[in-house]
């Protein structure tokens, strides 16, 4: 063989290398037993799982924007995302710390405080976002004639929904301590979007008009079916994995680091999903109904940071407990890049398809196009330190995360007031966007200062970290 030949050889042979080193790394991912497995398996199955969800829901928000059109699309889509977000919140930090502290019981074999914890999670949120629902029935029953009329029967439907979508947080957060992404995600958010699509058309083949009230009570049905079937898989689940004759319920301590917790979780989830109902509250429900629909379409992008975020959390908890500086310093920036890179090529091709994306919705939807590239700035900044803040909250610098999240908030809130009357919804995507930038600004230098890590999907070499805390 001459070296002519030998050299037209090896490019290939060294291809095949590479294949199969990255084959032997996927099986180590796939089989691998230790803590690194598992959280890479949770990133790669809670990854897959988004994917597909983000194609369900971008689909079924299309089917329904045809369906229902403009004004009743929009209708339902700020009831709905404004009864998601009440019951995010009923659950009071409580589905975040199940992630907290399940982990560290699991490695000491409490598993009665295993079980004590997540049924405490579980009653204790269902009771809260009941409480909330009360509140709200009385709200509309005093304050109904001032309201428009349109909204009135879709947010007394929505009311209903609370305790069940505080359940689904709650065993989404057990599934996702336990390392079981397929249960904590899917049936939030592949099945029960599915149905309530199939309930919805389902509905209008019989008859039923395609308003906003039908498009509830769809809702209404699918998110009781989805979270109590997950219930009952979730606690068999629990109670084959950890037999104990009682349980250990540790409230007060629970409730101390679900607190500052629910501040971080819903000041985050404010930033995330009051763009929505802001748009709601200032301008009419087709207006609604196109920023939504832009939102969604970046959505794309976005479900990127949330995969890594659902895989690091109980990692970040299991490698401070061990007390692995190094290994949380390198995990930490390890999930900032997963988090970057992948957003910005997600985010790149749905720039470029974006006018086709917002066509299928309708074409009085491709007038949002402008706001695709203004949101992505703020997605961006945000993907590029990873999950931050659930690595302050697993090292318990909770409430850094607090002051961070409500000065965003703030920020966002006053970005929205003065911005939509003059720029309209150009004004909440600038508002949305601005307040990211803010938020990564801040975790990023939080994270320096206290933890000694420059978390960053740009900082590839860093120096050794020092996280020994700081005053």
């Amino acid at each position: 063989m001459t070296a002519l030949e030998d050299l037209g050889k090896t490019p290939d042979a060294h291809g095949q290398a590479r294949l199969r080193q990255l084959m032997a790394m996927l099986i180590v991912v796939l089989k691998g037993g230790d803590a690194e497995a598992r959280a890479q398996r949770m990133a790669l199955s809670a990854f897959a799982i988004r994917v597909v969800s983000a194609a369900i829901a971008f689909v079924s928000q299309i089917i329904l924007a045809r369906l229902m059109g403009n004004f009743e699309y929009g209708l339902f889509t700020f009831v709905w995302v404004m009864t998601i977000l009440l019951g995010n919140l009923s659950c009071l930090g409580f589905h975040t710390t199940i992630i907290r502290f399940l982990p560290e019981y699991r490695e000491a074999g409490a598993n009665s405080e295993i079980l004590g914890l997540t049924s405490t999670a579980r009653l204790f949120s269902m009771s809260v976002a009941t409480a909330v629902g009360a509140a709200g029935l009385v709200a509309l029953y005093f304050l109904g004639s001032h309201i428009e009329s349109y909204y009135v029967m879709p947010l007394f439907l929505a009311i209903f929904a609370l305790p069940m979508v505080a359940l689904g947080d709650v065993q989404e957060g057990t599934g996702r301590a336990n390392s079981w992404p397929i249960a904590a995600l899917t049936p939030t958010y592949i099945i029960r979007p599915l149905l309530i699509l199939v309930f919805m058309a389902g509905a209008v083949k019989l008859g039923h008009p395609p308003t906003a009230h039908t498009a509830m009570v769809a809702a209404l049905a699918a998110v009781y079916l989805t979270s109590v079937s997950q219930f009952v898989f979730v606690i068999t689940r629990i109670g084959r994995n950890y037999p104990a004759p009682k349980r250990t319920i540790d409230f007060g301590n629970w409730f101390r680091v679900a607190i500052p917790i629910f501040f971080i979780e819903g000041f985050l989830y404010l930033l995330t999903n009051s763009d929505v109902v802001i748009v709601g509250f200032y301008l009419n429900p087709s207006d609604v109904a196109i920023y939504f629909a832009a939102a969604k379409t970046m959505a794309l992008v976005h479900f990127v940071f949330f995969s890594v975020k659902a895989a690091a959390s109980a990692r970040f908890s299991t490698l401070w407990a061990a007390g692995d500086k190094d290994g949380l310093a390198h995990f930490a920036r390890q999930a900032a890049r997963w988090s970057f890179w992948p957003s910005l090529a997600i985010g790149l091709l749905v720039l470029v398809a974006g006018k086709l994306l917002l066509s299928l919705f309708g074409q009085a939807f491709v007038v949002g196009y402008p706001l695709l590239a203004v949101l992505l700035v703020g997605i961006l900044a945000k993907a590029s330190i990873g999950p931050g803040e659930a690595l302050l909250s697993m090292v318990g610098e909770q409430r850094r995360c607090v002051a961070i999240y409500a000065t965003a908030l703030a920020v966002n809130l006053g970005l929205n007031m003065t911005l939509i009357p003059i720029y309209g919804l150009y004004g909440v995507a600038i508002a949305t966007s601005g307040a990211m930038v803010f938020e990564a600004l801040a975790l990023h230098i939080t994270i320096r200062r206290r933890l000694g890590i420059a978390l960053s999907a740009f900082a590839f070499n860093p120096a050794k970290p020092d996280i020994r805390g700081q005053s």
